[in-house]
């Protein structure tokens, strides 16, 4: 433990340097510091606000690790799948060579190869804890599924052939595997070495073929003669082969192509599927044509000729059963000519036939039998259809029939039903746009959420339980409760609870419900400036404490929440913004004497409903001025229990120009204000009186107290475009903060050329297309940096120059704002926050790079046109360097790293808060750092973490006529800090290239840690950890580090997630007690933690995926059919396949690779007292199973010598006093 005395450095410090720095720094704070961690004071030892205490660090690196904890959502691309009937667990293969294992809910893990080859097949070890995987690359892979965390045992890489099916018969050890030459191979799955026993094609086909068969597509042993091989060839050939006797016992014949193959029970018929469409039934006493040809799905001929071709039937499964008809489910099949046909299984029950639609296509399907031996009735009791982006299961023992309908007056038909999905496999039902993680969050929030959210949950589902029900699961040492919050390009917003590492829905909300849909064909002209998604969610805040949740679209649009169990029908009330800086053309030197703050009266509009809203729609071809992009409902609205709209703000269009996209946004329930920010300036709304306080211009929040020079330029010179090639016309333009930059150096901007380079750069309409484009002026240097990306930029040779007005009830004059000696149009925005638009992944083609930043320096700020407001943060704290007492106050950062306090001005009672207006004016305190600002914080003399002020929840719809619950309830302060806070604060202020520590009120600059030169941050947080708090970087260049607070020394810095895709930098989230998550692919959100305490105790929470099953016993076959059934009895694959029968195969076939799974890989992988206790625990369960089986085989061994010893007794007895010639 690491202890900081503040006063034994500053003791050393002069009073002849006030405010300086021992290494380039500023009065205000500004200095950048020479190297990372170095202390820098700003005052004297006794200084007010110049900390005297010392602060205690309890943060260690040996605190922090970074692993993935588990992967949640729909698997990404799928292509395989698996079930084991007896340990009841399923497993889904994906393209991107990814296996996902899922049980009972909770029992949820993610594999993955690391070729990342794609899964062509998957095969367990039924009931032996184990799994084969075929993969493209042409590779076996057995995994050990006896450890939570499953690893691979053995790897078998074929070399000359390519792989196309494989067959691992119940209860064998040899696994047979099918190629592309036709050829089958046989391999023993404990060694994984390759048999010398092969089934050459030309050797299984007719010797007078004169053609290639085509790849094997099918291989089962016969459920009657475990000693015949069915082997299904693509042309139509099928030939069942004697194992013992190495020959075709028959051949079967059809002239289309096979795609599948299925066996009765019996073993007497097998059933094939087609590629026209057709389902052959074959019969083995007569195999020279099918016993039965039938097409589902075809159009019967009046002539009585053969059916209409349909679409192939891509696979089929025979089950029988004891009590009813077979079921014969199949997909695929249906006619040409319906065109719109959705992808379909059909299911055949006796004379019944259903077709089930559905909504994505199906990539495979699985039937669930009671039984896993095949020579059985298999008493199909559902079926699971995995689809390219969902699971299904269907009920099959939910018969349909009709029933009639008293209330209709008809006949109702019922289908078989689904069962309810318990795992999250919706979280891309709309493409994901941003998330937010909240861990340690307020308790009764998940029971409220899901209460209220549970009321409008689908009915209709199966009444029975989830049939994949295996593994096991505790909850495990971790109890807080964890929330993740998802914003979707619908506008929906889905709350889960992520509690003791699961994930389940809790509550859904569609922000789109206060907007009136957009009527198609009306003629009317429109002011939207996406066109698709218009309602996509940009930007979420929540306070769990006070259940205020504040949403940002990208239409840009604010929405305010308040949550109430009380359903209410009430008017939605809204506001609009002008937050563009309006500029005459005429640049004139001439200073005007203006104040830089106009008073605060000016700044407080009146109440404006939509509903009487003076707005004029231009006519086509006119000018749109003062009008939103999007009509909020005039009527009112029935707002279920929930979240219920409180407040819609809407930015307008001015003078023909579209609002910007919404880059921060804040809301504190305590003030009862929301304020956000974009590229033009800031706004601040009261959405208690509903009014808005401030509506300014970046550039006039400095005031006089702007450092900085800024180059005029006419902002009407170059305005050439137009809305529609705005730049937000694209989903991907509307991702918050700094994650999809690209910034350019101030000395790249200075090589601009008088004709710069056009680089044409793609529009990204939405998360899935990509339309249009739009020139772009850039210096030769970025080309080859910007060539990959799609997108818009705001150029500084291209770009208008605009900043915020004010929005009042009457027009309002245009001027320029300037103070005295200021230059006019002064330009804000730094070369280090030229914004280049990304755009979103689609599933087809993802983006492979992302750019580096390049060394960004304020000192180009002549070079640019806006300065975006990228961070805002409410607290009580220090607004200038003489202030005694905290007060009210809004930290701003922008993209340029200037931190600007605005203060706020309260009325004193509650009383006169719901009447008397809030002052809003900038302080004139101005703080500087290298980059665009991300984060703040605010630490008490202590070091302890400030929590901003909160009001504590109360419900706005009571309907308790109670003075207690009308009456507002502040926290102002945090409760683990309830003590004086002293006579100073810590401000800890974090920008995409460093982070600094701030002494309050003396505004001196304690810390500093330059954390990147060569890349910047994308996300930044504050958190706690281990009852201590440290800031949480993640860096463009894949770095996750951590920093302790408050002397910024470096905790952890690992190279773990290198952002090839920009949804990782878009969704990127820390969250309290070290964990932290991203959407590693469009349907899937994988957790990871940075906690040492939560590696070590991640074994104890992860379900297993094996669990003791006894295996069921097999039938009674009876006296006749044990006699006449066949010789699968008796037949030895161990005396047929092995070495000494079949000798061992061509090394150059196939190359054995041993893995890294079971106890020889957790030596290496698990270590200390956690690794030596699973591997114990896996030592015993293995050897306790081997007793047990053991055991088995002794007491089977005692029943046979009792038996043979009383039969013995018996024949002593019967023949011992008789004579030899009795006999």
């Amino acid at each position: 433990m690491k202890k900081f005395n503040f006063r034994k450095v500053l003791d050393g410090l002069t009073a002849s340097s006030p405010g300086g720095s021992s290494s380039g720094g500023s009065s205000s704070g500004g200095g950048s510091g020479a190297g990372s961690g170095s202390m820098h004071s700003g005052g004297t030892a006794g200084a007010a606000g110049t900390p005297r205490e010392e602060i205690q660090e309890i943060l260690s690196s040996d605190c922090f690790q970074i692993c993935k904890t588990v992967r949640h959502g729909f698997p990404y691309l799928p292509t395989a799948l698996a079930f084991d009937p007896v340990q009841k667990i399923l497993a889904i293969g994906t393209r991107t060579g990814a296996i996902r294992i899922l049980g009972r809910p909770g029992v949820d893990c993610y594999c993955q190869h690391e070729s990342g080859a794609a899964v062509l097949q998957l095969q367990f070890l039924i009931n032996e804890g184990a799994l084969v995987s075929a993969s493209a690359d042409d590779t076996l892979h057995l995994w050990n599924l006896r450890q939570k965390r499953p690893a691979i045992l053995h790897s078998l890489k074929f070399n000359r052939e390519r792989i196309t099916y494989c067959h691992l018969p119940f209860q064998s050890k040899w696994l047979y595997v099918g190629t592309e030459r036709g050829n089958t191979h046989i391999v023993n799955i404990e060694s994984f070495i390759l048999s010398g026993y092969v089934i050459m094609w030309n050797k299984a086909i007719e010797l007078s073929t004169k053609t290639h068969p085509g790849p094997v597509v099918h291989l089962s042993d016969s459920p009657r003669d475990e000693g015949k091989l069915l082997i299904g060839y693509e042309n139509g050939t099928v030939v069942l082969w004697d194992l013992k006797s190495k020959r075709a016992d028959l051949r079967v014949y059809y002239d289309e192509a096979i795609h599948s193959v299925d066996w009765h029970h019996e073993g007497k018929q097998f059933m094939c599927s087609h590629s026209d469409g057709s389902l052959t039934l074959w019969n083995l006493k007569s195999p020279s044509r099918p016993f039965q040809i039938t097409i589902p799905h075809g159009k019967i001929q009046r002539d009585g000729k053969k059916p209409e071709s349909c679409k192939p039937i891509l696979k089929v499964e025979y089950k029988t059963c004891k009590s009813s008809e077979p079921f014969i489910i199949f997909s695929g099949g249906l006619s040409y000519d319906k065109v719109c046909r959705r992808p379909s299984l059909t299911i055949m029950h006796g004379k019944a036939i259903t077709v089930l639609e559905m909504d994505h296509p199906i990539v495979e399907f699985l039937t669930l039998c009671e039984t896993p031996y095949p020579n059985e009735f298999q008493e199909p009791y559902a079926v699971v259809v995995l689809l390219e982006k969902d699971l299904i299961v269907v009920d099959l023992t939910q018969s349909k029939d009709f029933s009639w309908c008293e209330a209709e007056k008809e006949l109702e038909w019922h289908s078989f039903p689904i069962f309810e999905n318990p795992y999250p496999m919706d979280i891309h039902e709309s493409p994901v746009t941003c998330t937010e993680y909240f861990a340690d969050c307020p308790p009764d929030l998940i029971p409220v959420l899901y209460s209220v959210g549970a009321k409008h949950k689908k009915q209709g589902y199966s009444n029975k339980e989830w049939p994949i029900s295996g593994g096991a699961w505790n909850l495990g040492t971790q109890t807080y409760p964890e929330i993740i919050i998802t914003g979707h390009a619908d506008g929906s917003i889905k709350f889960w609870d992520a509690s003791a590492i699961t994930l389940q829905m809790l509550y859904k909300l569609k922000t789109s419900k206060v907007f009136e849909k957009q009527k198609l064909g009306e003629g009317k002209p429109t002011a939207e400036i996406v066109e698709e998604d218009p309602f996509a969610i940009q930007m979420m805040h929540w306070c769990p404490e006070s259940r205020i949740f504040c949403v940002a679209g990208v239409s840009a649009y604010v929405v305010v929440y308040r949550f109430s169990r009380h359903e209410v029908n009430t008017e939605i009330v809204s506001l609009e913004v002008r937050l563009q800086y309006e500029v005459e053309d005429i640049i004139t030197p001439e200073p005007e004497i203006i104040p830089p703050f106009p008073d605060a009266s000016s700044q407080l509009p009146s109440l404006k409903s939509l509903s009487g809203s003076t707005n004029t729609v231009a006519c086509e071809g006119m000018m749109k001025d003062s009008i939103p992009c999007l009509s909020v409902k005039t009527r009112p609205v029935r707002m279920p229990p929930g979240y219920q709209a409180e407040l819609v703000i809407q930015l307008v269009w001015v003078d023909g120009e579209p609002p910007q996209q919404i880059t921060s946004l804040a809301v504190n329930s305590a003030y009862g204000l929301v304020a956000f920010g974009n590229c033009n300036g800031l706004a601040v709304v009261d959405f208690m009186q509903k009014t808005v306080l401030l509506s300014m211009g970046t550039i006039d929040l400095y005031g006089s107290s702007d450092p900085y020079q800024r180059q005029p330029r006419s902002p009407r010179k170059n305005k050439q475009f137009t809305a529609d090639n705005f730049c937000m016309r694209g989903l991907s333009n509307f991702y918050p903060d700094l994650t999809k930059r690209i910034r350019t150096s101030y000395q790249s901007l200075t090589e601009l050329t008088d004709s710069p380079v056009s680089l044409e750069l793609e529009r990204c309409k939405s998360p899935t297309s990509v339309k249009g484009s739009r020139k772009l002026s850039l210096p030769t240097d970025l080309k080859t940096d910007l060539d990959h990306v799609n997108g818009h930029c705001t150029s500084p040779t291209s770009q208008t120059c605009s900043s915020g007005k004010r929005l009042s009830s009457a027009d309002v004059t245009k001027s320029n704002r300037r103070g005295p000696g200021r230059p006019p149009f002064r330009k804000a925005q730094s070369a280090a926050c030229m914004e280049i638009s990304l755009p979103v992944t689609t599933e087809e083609n993802r983006e492979n790079t992302f750019s580096r930043s390049r060394s960004s320096s304020v000192s180009s700020i002549d070079k640019e046109s806006k300065e975006a407001i990228t961070a805002l943060y409410f607290m009580e704290t220090f607004a200038r360097k003489n202030d005694s007492t905290v007060s009210p106050c809004l930290w701003v950062g922008t993209g340029l790293g200037m931190v600007l306090i605005i203060s706020l001005n309260l009325p004193a009672t509650e009383e006169l808060r719901q009447t008397e207006p809030v002052m809003v004016s900038p302080s004139g305190t101005v703080l500087t750092l290298k980059g665009a600002v991300l984060t703040f914080s605010c630490l008490d003399c202590m070091g302890a973490l400030i929590h901003p002020p909160y009001e504590v929840w109360r419900d706005p719809n009571s309907i308790e006529d109670n003075e207690k619950m009308r009456k507002r309830k502040l926290v102002m302060h945090s409760p683990s800090s309830s003590q004086d806070m002293g006579d100073y604060q810590f401000a800890v202020i974090c920008s995409e290239k460093q982070a600094k520590v701030f002494s309050l009120p003396s505004q001196t600059c304690l810390y500093v840690h330059n954390i990147t030169e060569t890349s910047f941050l994308l996300r930044a947080d504050v958190v706690t950890l281990c009852n201590s708090i440290c800031l949480a970087c993640f860096c463009a260049n894949g770095h996750i580090m951590t920093m302790s607070l408050p002397s910024l020394r470096p905790m952890l810095d690992v190279n773990y997630l290198p952002v090839t895709d920009m949804r990782i930098a878009r969704t990127f989230c820390f969250t309290n007690e070290g964990q932290a998550l991203y959407l590693s692919s469009p349907t899937e959100i994988q957790r990871l933690t940075y906690s040492q305490e939560m590696c070590d105790n991640l074994q104890d929470m992860l379900g297993d995926l094996f669990t003791p099953v006894e295996t069921p016993e097999a039938q009674n076959r009876g006296f006749l059919k044990g006699l006449f059934g066949g010789s699968g009895q008796t037949f030895d694959r161990e005396e047929l396949f092995g070495e000494a029968s079949a000798g061992k195969a061509s090394r150059s076939l196939a190359q054995h690779i041993p893995g890294s799974g079971g106890i020889e890989g957790m030596k290496g992988a698990a270590g200390g007292v956690i690794g030596d206790l699973a591997r114990a625990r896996l030592a015993l369960d293995e050897r306790g199973q081997r007793l047990g089986e053991l055991d088995e085989k002794t007491a089977g061994m005692m029943t046979s010598a009792e038996a043979f010893s009383k039969h013995a007794h018996e024949l002593m007895l019967k023949y011992k006093d008789k004579k030899w010639y009795q006999f």
